[in-house]
C-alpha cells in the first residue's frame, strides 16, 4: 500500500459531495476559507482514523453489535495491555467473532459513527492546496474505505490513501480474517522494516523541496508519532495530549478539524515568509525525517525501528506483549 504524495485535482470551494441518507454527519461550518493560499512548501498530512476523523472506533462498533460483545472485547483488550496475549492473537479473535455479511455489518456503523463536523471542509482545503492526506490505522482497510466512501462520497474518499491491514471477508459473513502487512508471528517483520529504512535515503519530495510533516491523532496508538512530526495536533482532553504534556512534547490542541485548518494556514504562511518554501521547514523536526523518507519513496510507514522503547507498547502492542512474555520466562 502506497502513501500518497501526489497532487490531487482542485474542486470548487464549498463543493464536498452529498451525504447519503441516514448518516450521522454533523452540519459542516464554513467559517474558514478553503481556497488555495499559494504557498510553495510541500505539506504531507498523516492522521489516525478512529477517535480522530470519526468519534467512535469502527472495530468496537462491529464487535459490540455483531461479534464478541462489549464485555468480552474489554477483557481481550486488558489481555493485550497485560502482555498475556499478543495484539495479533487478540485481534484475530475479535475479528473472527463477527458473523455478519459486510453490508449488514455496515448498517450499524451508519447509525453509530459520527464524523468530525469540520473534517469535510478540512479535506477540501487539503485538496485545493495539494496537501496529500494519509490515514494510518491498525484497523481493516476495507472497513475504513467503506466508511469514507459513505461519509465523503467515493470521489473524495479516493483521494485519501489508507495504510492499514487488509482483510478477507466471506460473502455470507461467516469469516472475517485480517491480512497482516507482514506474515510473521507478530504481524510485523522487523528485519524487513530495517531494510526498507536503509533503502529510503532521500528527504526531498519530487520537486526538490523538503516537505513539512503533519500528524493528527488522539490516543495511545498515536504516541510514538508525537515524536516524529514537524507539526503535531492532539485532540483536546485525550491521552495523546496528556502524553505530550507529561513528556514536554510540542503540540497544538484541537477540538475539530477547523482548528487544524486555521493553524496549518498560519504555519504555511509563516513558512512562506521565512523560507519561500526552500530549505528546512520553519517547524523542522529531525525525527520527522522518517516520514519524509517514507513519503518520498511511497512506502508504508513502519517506524518501530526508530521508535523509543518506552513508546513501542502503544503503537506496537504485539511487540510489547512479546517482551512481557519473554520477561516472564526469564523470571521463572
Amino acid at each position: 500500500m502506497a502513501v500518497s504524495t501526489a497532487k490531487a485535482p482542485s474542486i470548487p470551494n464549498g463543493v464536498i459531495g452529498a451525504n447519503p441518507e441516514n448518516l450521522k454527519a454533523p452540519k459542516v461550518s464554513y467559517g474558514v476559507p478553503t481556497e488555495n493560499i499559494g504557498t510553495k512548501r510541500k505539506i504531507i498530512c498523516f492522521s489516525d482514523f478512529d477517535g480522530t476523523i470519526f468519534m467512535q472506533d469502527t472495530g468496537h462498533v462491529l464487535f459490540d453489535a455483531h461479534g464478541c460483545g462489549a464485555e468480552r472485547r474489554e477483557l481481550l483488550e486488558q489481555q493485550i495491555k497485560s502482555g498475556e496475549r499478543s495484539f495479533k492473537d487478540v485481534s484475530e479473535e475479535m475479528w473472527g467473532s463477527l458473523k455478519v455479511p459486510f453490508d449488514d455489518g455496515f448498517d450499524v456503523m451508519k447509525q453509530t459513527l459520527e464524523i468530525d463536523r469540520d473534517f469535510k471542509q478540512f479535506h477540501e482545503f487539503c485538496i485545493n492546496n495539494d496537501i496529500p492526506f494519509n490515514v494510518i490505522s491498525a484497523g481493516l482497510k476495507p472497513v475504513l474505505r467503506r466508511v469514507l466512501d459513505q461519509f465523503l462520497g467515493e470521489t473524495l474518499s479516493s483521494q485519501i490513501d489508507i495504510v492499514a491491514n487488509d482483510a478477507q471477508i466471506s460473502e455470507d459473513g461467516s469469516e472475517w480474517k485480517p491480512i497482516w502487512r507482514h506474515e510473521s508471528e507478530l504481524g510485523h517483520d522487523k528485519a524487513l522494516s530495517i531494510a526498507e529504512y536503509r533503502d529510503a535515503a532521500s528527504l526531498e519530495s519530487e520537486d526538490g523541496t523538503i516537505p513539512m510533516i503533519v500528524f493528527i491523532g488522539d490516543g495511545l496508538s498515536d504516541l510514538p508519532a508525537a515524536r516524529h512530526a514537524d507539526v503535531l495536533f492532539a485532540r483536546k482532553g485525550l491521552r495523546l495530549e496528556e502524553y505530550c504534556i507529561e513528556h514536554k512534547i510540542a503540540y497544538i490542541p484541537f477540538e475539530t478539524f477547523a482548528d487544524i485548518q486555521r493553524e496549518i494556514t498560519k504555519i504555511m504562511k509563516k513558512d512562506e515568509e521565512k523560507t519561500h518554501g526552500k530549505g528546512m521547514p520553519t517547524n523542522y523536526n529531525p525525527r520527522a525525517n522518517l516520514w519524509r523518507r517514507i513519503s518520498s519513496k511511497n512506502q508504508i510507514p513502519k517506524y518501530i525501528a526508530q521508535t523509543p522503547k518506552e513508546d513501542r507498547m502503544f503503537l506496537w502492542p504485539e511487540t510489547f506483549s512479546e517482551l512481557k512474555q519473554m520477561e516472564a520466562l526469564h523470571a521463572q
